[in-house]
């Protein structure tokens, strides 16, 4: 049914409890899993003064390192559970990102928080928005 999944991460623990629900799936049906970390380049998001950019520089390999250490624990997790995993950190904007490495695969696994009114509108929904313009099966865990 689903021998590939796609399963982005943020190194939050609501990522990684969906990680875990979808390494089970994934040992139950012998799939393959692909680990994703999309890095958004803060300069991208936010205008930096000439004489931030310095930092700037650091804050992306900040950002990068986080990353690499989300795919590096998610590689683990799948290492423990028996299930073949990859892993990349992509340089991008979430949900366009993620839609469009989602076309490769049978099934997309991501958390949510299940914010609801003021809380969504400020904070958005990276997974409500893959989920609307996704055209694979999404498997949305709520985190606890």
């Amino acid at each position: 049914m689903y021998k590939t999944i796609l399963m982005p991460t943020d190194g939050s623990p609501c990522s990684f409890q969906a990680i875990e629900h979808g390494l089970s799936l994934a040992k139950a049906l012998s799939a393959k899993v692909h680990f994703l970390y999309v890095l958004e380049n803060p300069a991208q998001a936010i205008w930096i003064a000439p004489e931030s950019v310095p930092y700037g520089l650091e804050l992306l390999e900040d950002l990068k390192k986080a990353g690499e250490e989300a795919i590096a624990k998610a590689l683990s997790l799948a290492q423990e559970k028996g299930v073949e995993a990859t892993g990349e950190v992509k340089e991008g904007v979430p949900v366009p990102t993620i839609v469009e490495a989602a076309k490769g695969f049978d099934l997309l696994v991501m958390g949510t928080h299940g914010r609801t009114g003021l809380d969504k509108l400020l904070l958005g929904s990276v997974t409500e928005g893959v989920l609307h313009r996704v055209g694979i099966p999404v498997l949305v865990v709520r985190c606890r």
